[in-house]
């Protein structure tokens, strides 16, 4: 029999805020600290005797999702709740909200109350602070292949043994997308219209820094929407007051994957912290006074990039979405803009310039969830068998898609959407799957794991060419989420790395001092000694040795 769980001890540890990982120099892959080595996986212990569902539960989940567009509707019209909650004779309250400093501020609300949740998503950095401070259960009981083997199917048991942090098991993976969907957009219709003017320009979708430049220039001083008025920019992006984006394209230009990268002779490259950082800073500046980049990139929050290009006002821009430029998606930036300006030739055709250089690493697992130390066994245990039923096919393509018959069709494992349905029933009423889905399948399109291949019938050839382009990027192995060691946060540290690449580019008329930052940054900051660290635990990871390198 299963003992039922008691919170552990409190320890009193500080939890630093972190800026929003798109725009900061940290990968998803980084994680909050513990020892060099890799946690061993839990000891599995034997099936605990199946539960009998004799009385209703109400359960508390909190959730991220990855929008704030999404709610869940009233009135009767959510059915995905209506199945789960029948199905499991449980009652779900559900809380939900982008992940950020808003969630975390309302999940530590909750944690410090008596209403602490029974199932929650946290940050993946702040997670380990959850677990110290004893807010979350031992999963060991819970997350197994015998009790969830539909969870298995997502997730492999290295992938989960090396996301553990302090040697516990006390966090696990939401099943995450292992696919990579980060592409460069540009207005083609803005190309072929300019081509039109002039065709000594020569313009075409770019292939490399060179030619984005040029069509850059172009449609900053080209008047591609042909109003007459000298009111657009070649690129947008998102700083947020405080950074230097991933999607600079800076970054490729200067052989640099965003964020860090392991090189082909086995060094460990962080690109923030790197002697070639300083000519992606000097580059950045040459094309700020070319001033054919948003004068307000750096002030934009995430989203206000895309509202300007959906206002006609910027050319290129980059997503990691994957039909944010569809033909027929409910999201895609070309579809709204087509409704709204009734402009039937908008096209948005995806690129990418990095040639042989990584995109960046292969996904690896991103946010987790946990158990709340004060949920009742009982609780637990049905929280567990639901998400299992959502990682399984009939569950994800209830959470994720709608009703079989109504929603979309089954013809063994092939699932063809019924698209006027969804929009109906889904859309029109928050496009609730948005929520459900980001349970326990975050930002997942692709139900592949599960042996269901999905067809969008609205899918057009312009949709597929995007599909083939990402599947074209490079990609490298990192083999494991990394953490910094025992008493350093990398948070603190990426906070001290941004700040003096924007005193670099906005204060000092060149990269002369970076160095000197540099050092400063390695030594006094301790870079040095948590990406030594990260090295050591992809050597463990990899079996093959990997050195850190600021060269």
């Amino acid at each position: 029999m299963i003992k039922p769980l008691k919170p552990p001890r409190r320890a009193a540890v500080a939890v630093p805020l972190l800026a929003a990982a798109l725009l900061a120099l940290s990968g998803c892959g980084e994680s909050p600290p513990q020892t060099a080595e890799p946690a061993g996986q839990a000891p599995e212990p034997a099936k605990p005797p199946p539960e009998q569902k004799e009385d209703k539960l109400s359960l508390h989940w909190m959730i991220a999702i990855p929008s704030s567009g999404p709610s869940l509707p009233t009135g009767g019209k959510d059915f995905i709740k209506k199945a789960i909650e029948d199905k499991f004779k449980v009652d779900i309250k559900l809380d939900y909200m982008p992940m950020g400093d808003m969630y975390t501020s309302k999940l530590n609300e909750l944690l410090a109350s008596d209403n602490a949740p029974d199932l929650f998503h946290a940050d993946g950095s702040k997670s380990y602070g959850y677990i110290v401070d004893g807010d979350a259960a031992d999963l060991s009981y819970y997350v197994t292949p015998q009790n969830m083997p539909n969870y298995f199917k997502w997730v492999t048991q290295d992938e989960l043994r090396r996301y553990q942090v302090h040697h516990t098991f006390k966090r696990a993976p939401v099943p995450f997308s292992k696919a990579y969907y980060g592409a460069y957009y540009v207005r083609k219709d803005w190309i072929d219209a300019l081509n039109r003017k002039d065709p000594a320009l020569n313009l075409k979708v770019p292939t490399n820094y060179d030619e984005m430049i040029a069509v850059m220039k172009a449609f900053t001083f080209g008047d591609p929407d042909g109003n007459g008025k000298n009111d657009t920019y070649g690129y947008t992006t998102t700083g947020s007051g405080m950074a230097i984006p991933n999607d600079m394209p800076q970054w490729f230009k200067n052989g640099l994957t965003p964020g860090f990268f392991i090189d082909e002779v086995n060094r460990f490259v962080d690109s923030g912290t790197n002697k070639r950082t300083a000519k992606v800073l000097d580059d950045i500046r040459d094309m700020m006074n070319m001033k054919i980049i948003d004068p307000d990139w750096f002030k934009n929050k995430a989203g206000e990039n895309i509202s300007k290009v959906q206002q006609g006002k910027v050319g290129i821009f980059f997503s990691n979405v994957r039909d944010i430029a569809f033909d027929h998606s409910n999201g895609s930036v070309q579809k709204k803009m087509r409704e709204m300006t009734g402009g039937e030739n908008v096209a948005f055709e995806a690129f990418h310039i990095a040639g042989d250089i990584p995109v960046a690493y292969a996904p690896l697992p991103g946010i987790p969830f946990l158990i709340g130390a004060k949920t009742s066994e009982a609780k637990a245990r049905r929280t567990i068998e639901i998400l299992d039923y959502l990682a399984s096919p009939e569950g994800w393509l209830l959470a994720n898609v709608g009703k079989e018959n109504v929603h979309y069709k089954k013809e063994g494992n092939r699932i063809t959407l019924i698209p006027e349905a969804i929009q109906k029933d889904i859309v029109a009423n928050g496009h609730f799957t948005e929520v459900w889905g980001s349970a326990f399948s975050y930002k997942v399109k692709d139900p592949s794991p599960i042996g269901l291949e999905l067809v969008d019938p609205r899918e057009t050839e312009h949709d597929r060419a995007i599909l083939r382009l990402f599947k074209s990027l490079k990609l490298y192995e990192l083999g494991t989420n990394v953490a910094p060691p025992p008493g350093l946060d990398i948070g603190a540290y990426r906070k001290e790395m941004r700040a003096m690449h924007v005193k670099t580019l906005f204060e000092d008329q060149n990269s002369a001092k970076w160095p000197v930052y540099m050092a400063e940054l390695l030594e006094a900051h301790k870079g040095k000694a948590i990406f030594e660290t990260y090295a050591q635990q992809m050597t463990n990871a990899l079996g093959r040795k990997i050195t850190f390198s600021p060269d």
